[in-house]
Formats: C-alpha cells, sequence, structure tokens
C-alpha cells in the first residue's frame, strides 16, 4: 500500500484551496499516521466508535470530521471531539447537537445533509425542505450551520452524478446570497465528491472532498 504516492497523485489534482478529507473507516491507526505524518490533518470517520476508539492514538494535529449517519443518542460521545458534523439530517439530531454543546460548553459547526436524488437508500433532507429546517434549526444555540453535504449515487453516469452536485452547488449559492436572514447560518463549506466523483465535484464547485478508498489502496 503506497499511501503516500497515492497522495501525490490526488493532492496534484485538486485546488490549493479545497480541503481533503482523508476518510479512515476501517483503517488502522499506523496507516491513518502515515496519512497525518504526510501532512493531512483533516480526517473522516463513519461511526462513532471508530472515531472514539482512534481519537487518542492519531498522533499530529488533526481534525476529526464525521461523516456518517450520527445517531442522536450517539452525540454525547464525540461532541467535543469533531470539528466538522457533515451529516446533520433532521431536526432531532441538530436539536441533540445544540444541547449537547451548550452543556459541554463549546460551539458546533455542522453540515447539512441533502438528499439531492431523493433516494430511499440515502439519508438527508430534501431540496424543497432546506427552507424551512434552517428556520427551524436558526432557533438552536451553541451550533453554527457552515454548508451543506450529500453522496452522489452509486451510478456510473457521470452526466447524471454532476446534475446532482450542480444543483446542490445553486441551493449553497442561493442560501449564501441570503444567510443574513438568519442568526446560525455561515456558509463556508460544500462537501461534496468520493474516490470515485470528486473530480466532477471539484468542477462544481466542491470545497471539501472526502476520499479514503484512493488513499488505501
Amino acid at each position: 500500500m503506497n499511501i503516500e504516492k497515492n497522495l501525490d497523485q490526488i493532492i496534484e489534482t485538486i485546488p490549493s484551496d479545497v480541503n481533503l478529507v482523508a476518510v479512515t473507516k476501517n483503517r488502522t491507526v499506523e496507516e491513518i499516521q502515515r496519512v497525518v505524518d504526510y501532512g493531512i490533518i483533516d480526517l473522516g470517520e463513519n461511526r462513532v466508535q471508530e472515531l472514539i476508539e482512534k481519537f487518542d492514538k492519531v498522533v499530529g494535529d488533526v481534525r476529526w470530521h464525521l461523516i456518517g449517519h450520527l445517531q442522536t443518542n450517539k452525540v454525547k460521545y464525540i461532541i467535543d471531539k469533531v470539528h466538522l458534523i457533515h451529516s446533520v439530517d433532521s431536526l432531532k439530531l441538530a436539536k441533540e447537537i445544540s444541547s449537547q454543546s451548550k452543556k459541554n460548553n463549546i460551539f458546533t459547526k455542522i453540515l447539512i445533509q441533502i438528499n439531492v436524488s431523493r433516494e430511499e437508500s440515502k439519508y438527508g433532507i430534501y431540496l424543497q425542505d432546506i427552507e424551512s429546517f434552517l428556520y427551524a434549526i436558526d432557533e438552536l444555540e451553541n451550533i453554527s450551520v457552515q454548508g451543506l453535504m450529500t453522496m452522489a449515487p452509486n451510478i456510473e453516469n457521470i452526466e447524471e452524478i454532476r446534475h446532482i452536485f450542480r444543483k446542490l452547488k445553486e441551493l449553497y449559492d442561493k442560501i449564501k446570497d441570503k444567510q443574513n436572514l438568519y442568526k446560525n447560518v455561515d456558509m463556508n463549506f460544500l462537501s461534496m465528491g468520493m474516490t470515485n466523483d470528486y473530480s466532477t465535484a471539484l468542477e462544481e464547485g466542491s470545497n471539501i472532498v472526502r476520499i479514503g478508498r484512493g488513499i488505501f489502496v
């Protein structure tokens, strides 16, 4: 496994103003440490348990991202450990993040997960529900909506994937243009694109890409 060579190749394709989140699901601490030693500080975990287990074992100035589905009853375990939660997909979850943030006297940055393709197998807010969702979240304390996240469907039609990314970028721009209407919305991040489709995501305006398999092969 030539992690450093893979990172060399990936970094060449990513603009300097784009954040690369290395997805560490099912990876050993030793493998993750090689990524951090290379200079990547943003690490993404899908599962709360894995994040907790690895949190104190990886050495370096690391920023952990929770990128997988987050159950409400597990928020308390990671609230003081994460730099950014990418997968806020319900008001119930947002309320729990707010509550746990207040208890810990911290301010938590979140992204809203959007289900652009309306796939039943995926989590996320539908496009038409985002405005009411933002107003509901705006009543909560100790959280800041920093942007949007989506996962493209697992298909080979790159133009269909491009269409999904483009629709999310349009929504991102629309919210950013009127973010002064909200108290806790500060749009900075558009998280879209993984190993198979991050190049298309970058073309459509993504500034966070989440890559796992492309690094650890």
